[in-house]
Order: C-alpha cells, then structure tokens, then sequence
C-alpha cells in the first residue's frame, strides 16, 4: 500500500529549476530538506504555542501532538497534500467559555475530542458524496457568520483578562506586529506574530529591568505587583521530559458550545486542499474528504491525551509558496522537529511565561483577523447581504454569539454565545429559504472561495498559479499567511 514515504531527487537536489516546483513526491538534498523542515516549524510557531495558552493547555504537548497530527494526516492523504497540522484558535472561544462556566482542562479537551469527531464523520460524508454536501448544508453566508462569531467572540478575553495586564506593552506589540504583518515581505511576513511575541517578551524583560515590578489585574484577577516575564518556571523545568497528559471528560453543555467550530474547520481544510492543489498543479478533488477526516482523527487522538485539537495551517502554504518547495518529505522532517520540542519541558516553560500583555497586544490583531476572515468569506463568494434571507439569520446570529446571549432550557442548562448563535444563523437560514420567494432564492448557494469547482464538470486546476491569498481560504489557525 502506498504511503507516500518515497521521494525521487529533484533535479541536482540544490534549487528548483527556473519555472519549476518540487512536487509533493520529489525532494530536494536531506540537509535541505531537514533545513526547510525547520523552516515550517519556525512559521508555525507563533499560533501553535500562543493558542494552547490562551486554551490553558500545556504547550510542549501541544506542539509534540502537531508533529503526531501531521504524520498522521500524510500518511491518510498518500503524501499528496503536503500541509502542517497545528494548534487550532478557532477553539480559544470555546475554552475561554468553558473555563468560565466552571470546566477545566478535561472538560475543555473532552468537549473538542466531541468537534474531533464530527469533523471526522464530515470528511467521511464528504468523501463519499462529494462537496455537495456542504453546498447544501454551509453556503458561504453561513460559514462565514459563523466564522464572524467565532473571532468576535472573543474580544472580551482580550479587554478583561490580558491587556489591563500590561496596557502599555500590548499597545507597543500591537503596533509592532501590525507593521510586521503589513510592511514585511516574503518568509518573515508569514511569521509576524511569532517575532511579535519575541518582541513583546522582550520588551516585557527590559521593563522589568527598568521599571520594576508592574501593579496590575493578574489573568483577570486583583490588581497585586508582579513581574511582567516571570521566569522561575523556566528555571525549574527539566531540559528532557515528557509532557502531562490527562484525559478528556465530556458535559454536554460544553459540546454545545464547542460544536459550531466544526463549521470554519470544514470551511478552512477545503480552502487549504485547493489552494495546495493549485499551486501544486495537480487535482485534488478526490483528497477533500480524506483531508477532512484525518483532520478530525488527529483532532481526536490529540484531545484525548490532553492536548489541542489541530488544523492545516496557512502560514505554512505561504511558506511553500515562497520557496516553491511543496515535498512532502520537508513535512516529516518538520514533525520530527515538533516531536523533539515536544519532549523539551524546558522549552515548554518558556512558552508558557509569555507575559499577559504581550497577549494582549497579539490577540487584539489575531482574534479581530478571525472574525474578519467570516467577511472574506462573503465577499469571495459574493454573498448578496441586501438581501433579507442572508441578511437576516447572519445579523441575528453574530449577534447573540458576540454579545454573549443566552437561552435558559431548564434551571440547571442554559445555551448562549457560540452555540447559540451558531444555530441561529444555520436553522434560520435553512427555515427562511424554505418560505421566502422565488427570487431571494435566484442565486445558487456556493462552496466557500477557492473549492467551488469540485463539484463542476470542469478541472478544477487550471495551470495557473494564484497566490495562495486568493483562494479565500479561511484559515482560522490565525496566522497571517492569507493575509500579509
């Protein structure tokens, strides 16, 4: 059976040809392959450590599970997609959720492992029905209000538990890594908010040099003097060792919550298979469901040990992109690197000592980028909002799940925010279109931005290398490849 482990030499192994790319099944020298290898995981760095931590989830696990979800995702997908799966901030609004009703850890992991699942049984769907399925289900106005939701749900996160933390140095970091998601170009554009958090911490220790200590609301709590880079945890940590792992426990009410993010992974995996496969030249309309399902099987196997749930990262398209490299072979080699970080507690420390304020000033840019991205969705797919059967279930939903709306069930259930809005906008959607006329209905729902040809009569590649910006991939990971 093929697995997609062999690769033939590309030309002298050193540099593609002029006009050429390295295939997913060809690489270039090892020493070349392992380098880009790193390179991958540089670019994935900054949303893979930051979201385990804002989850409250421990980061060396996090990121050893992203090396174990992505050799599981090229061996599902034969080697054909090449892809990094990392640490998902589409659930940060969940865990943020969860933790605030009461849950824990287990409870957050438990209520993930539940989307790990169904994100599996979509691709399972999808594979044997094709992406019709989601154009019927989750037209573009759905998916991105959901989307919408998701990241603008979680701007009170950022006003009341890390930017009064330090206001100051996460105003300084929000600036910093505003100029360098827009002004800087090529590789270093695709891992701006990683040397946003290298500034930021930076910065936080030569203040503490400076000033002192800082008296502010700790994590959300009372105002007490503290050091900005608290650093003893770094000290304490063993250079090798195993991460903690726990298992996941499951309440229903925060399966309820979790669930609607099932949405925006569906919507941000197709965009992903298309835009590789279009860079790559060669179709992969038959890989949509089989990348969607080994997504939920990596999701899966992660939460239950304790980990993150994962997603295929756009930073790392945009690497790809950059140096026209798309072999699979620099993918094992990155895992390789996660897997070693993974078992660095040392390193996991260092991660997790990323001062509240620099959080501050990096979620301020990487959760408004979440919500925006509901709005590239609609204007890829040209959605139609004077009309009132898309108008109407959005602004309906994106309200309650911003604003935190709730609906009491019975004295001891109640269900609000994400899941509640998330549900407003699909039964809403689907109810109004069942009776509204004729002519609201004209315009035939679409397949997000960049998959829409899978179900078409025509190849869906058409020669022609786009950017990876164009493809309307969604992108939820929060990294600003698709949006540098």
């Amino acid at each position: 059976m093929k697995l997609g482990v062999r690769w033939t030499l590309h030309g002298d192994g050193r540099t593609p040809a002029p006009g050429a790319v390295v295939r997913p099944d060809e690489r270039l020298s090892w020493p070349r392959t392992v380098g880009l290898g790193a390179q991958h995981v540089v670019a994935m760095f900054g949303a893979s450590f930051v979201a385990p931590v804002l989850m409250g989830l421990d980061p060396n696990l996090a990121i050893m599970m992203s090396g174990v979800a992505t050799v599981i995702f090229l061996l599902a997908t034969r080697g054909r997609v090449p892809s990094y799966l990392g640490c998902s901030l589409s659930f940060v609004g969940v865990a943020a959720t969860i933790r605030a009703s009461g849950g824990d850890s287990a409870t957050v992991t438990g209520a993930v492992f539940v989307v790990g699942v169904a994100l599996f049984l979509a691709g399972l769907v999808v594979q044997r029905f094709g992406a019709r399925v989601i154009h019927a289900a989750m037209p573009p106005i759905v998916t991105g209000a959901v989307v919408m939701l998701i990241g603008f749900n979680l701007a009170p996160v950022t006003a009341s538990t890390y930017w009064p933390q330090d206001q100051w140095t996460a105003l300084l970091v929000m600036l910093f890594t505003g100029l360098a998601v827009v002004c800087l170009r090529g590789f270093f554009s695709r891992i701006a908010i990683f040397l946003g958090l290298v500034f930021g911490y930076l910065l936080s220790w030569a203040l503490d040099r400076i000033f002192g200590k800082i008296h502010s609301p700790l994590g959300g709590g009372e105002a007490v003097d503290h050091w900005r880079l608290d650093l003893s945890g770094v000290a304490k940590a063993d250079w090798i060792g195993l991460p903690s792992f726990h298992a996941p426990s499951f309440e229903w009410s925060a399966i309820l919550v979790a669930l609607p993010v099932v949405i925006a992974l569906i919507a941000e995996n197709a965009g992903h298979v298309k835009a590789v496969g279009e860079m790559t030249r060669e179709p992969l309309d038959d890989k949509l469901g089989t990348a969607i399902a080994a997504d939920g099987a990596a999701s899966m196997l992660s939460t239950a040990v304790g980990g993150p749930p994962n997603t295929t990262y756009s930073e790392n398209i945009g690497v790809m992109a950059a140096t026209r490299v798309y072999s699979t072979a620099a993918y094992w080699a990155a895992a390789g690197f996660a897997l070693l970080f993974g078992l660095c507690p040392k390193f996991g420390a260092v991660v997790a000592a990323i001062p509240g304020g620099v959080l501050g000033g990096i979620t301020v840019i990487l959760y408004g980028m979440i919500g925006l991205l509901g709005a590239q969705i609609w204007i890829n797919a040209k959605v139609d909002l004077s009309n009132p059967l898309n108008l109407v279930p959005a602004a309906a939903g994106i309200i309650i799940g911003v604003g935190g709306v709730s609906l009491k069930i019975t004295d001891s259930f109640e269900i609000g925010g994400i899941a509640l809005g998330t549900i407003v906008v699909i039964t809403g959607y689907h109810v109004l279109r069942a009776f509204a006329p004729a002519h609201m209905k004209e315009q035939k729902p679409l397949l997000d931005a960049g998959t829409s040809s899978y179900d078409s009569d025509a190849a869906p590649d058409s020669g022609v290398t786009r950017d990876p910006d164009s493809t309307g991939n969604p992108g939820t990971d929060g990294g600003p490849a698709q949006r540098a």
